[in-house]
């Protein structure tokens, strides 16, 4: 299973295009992806709630949490940068759950894998998984130098998806096991519970 991209490098200084188009050079790594638990609660919530979208918070009351948003509720600014389209390639590209950052947030965390996962306890108040007694959490692994050179430097921006009047396709898998997939099991493990 070798995902692909729907997202990339953000720079003000970039010359490179940006658009749809621009966002999937062959053979990248997928800028997001989503553990089965994730996806599970994903696919619930989109059941009660209708089409979703997640934006990956950037601070303030919520910290630095992934927030779920019925789509449309959240407004996209033109600088936030698409990740990836969760569940896209999985449900079918209609059933996609859109995951955006902010520019300014992207262009620090640009270096890394975001994997959206799912643990018990108490989420953002302004998240529709809040009340089920879980969260949704980012873990994050870094790429490696050969990823983000074929990762380069485009993005798909809140306004090219304006301007596209939709979502990019996402062309490969979002769902990744920990337990089984060596890009999952990297990334920032949760600390042991006693």
């Amino acid at each position: 299973m070798e995902p692909t991209a729907s997202g990339a490098v953000l720079s003000a200084e970039s010359t490179a295009p940006t658009g749809p188009d621009a966002a999937a050079p062959v053979g990248a790594p997928a800028r997001a992806l989503v553990t089965p638990a994730a996806a599970e609660l994903l696919r619930r919530m989109r059941d009660e709630h209708g089409p979703l979208m997640l934006h990956q918070s950037g601070g303030c009351c919520d910290g630095s949490s992934p927030m779920l948003y019925p789509a449309g509720e959240f407004i996209v600014g033109d600088r936030d940068v698409l990740l990836g389209v969760l569940l896209a390639s999985e449900d079918g590209d209609g059933a996609g759950v859109p995951l955006w950052i902010s520019g300014s947030q992207f262009a620090t965390w640009r270096h890394t894998q975001l994997v959206l996962d799912v643990v018990r306890g108490r989420g953002g108040g302004f998240s529709l998984e809040a009340p089920e007694g879980v969260r949704l959490l980012t873990r994050g692994r870094v790429f490696t130098a050969e990823e983000l050179a074929v990762l380069g430097d485009a993005t798909v921006t809140g306004a090219d998806v304006e301007a596209a009047g939709g979502l990019p396709h996402q062309p490969g898998p979002t769902v990744v096991d920990p337990a089984h997939d060596p890009r999952a099991a990297a990334v920032c493990p949760l600390p042991a519970t006693s």
